[in-house]
């Protein structure tokens, strides 16, 4: 029983490696004359709202 338990997922094991190697999207490596670069653009946004200082007080531990 612990043989066919064994061989059972091992089987599902190499099946599942089977099916990750061929379902992988193959894609092309282009090159730096078809590639057109974009600007980055950088958004900054100041969202920071001022807080209350408050002093917690110390609890002992």
């Amino acid at each position: 029983m612990l043989l066919t338990i064994t061989i059972i997922i091992s089987s599902l094991v190499a099946v599942n490696f089977l099916l990750l190697f061929f379902s992988c999207n193959k894609t092309t490596r282009r090159t730096s004359e078809n590639v057109q670069t974009k600007p980055t653009l950088v958004i900054n946004t100041e969202t920071t709202s001022l807080q209350n200082a408050t002093q917690l007080a110390p609890t002992g531990s």
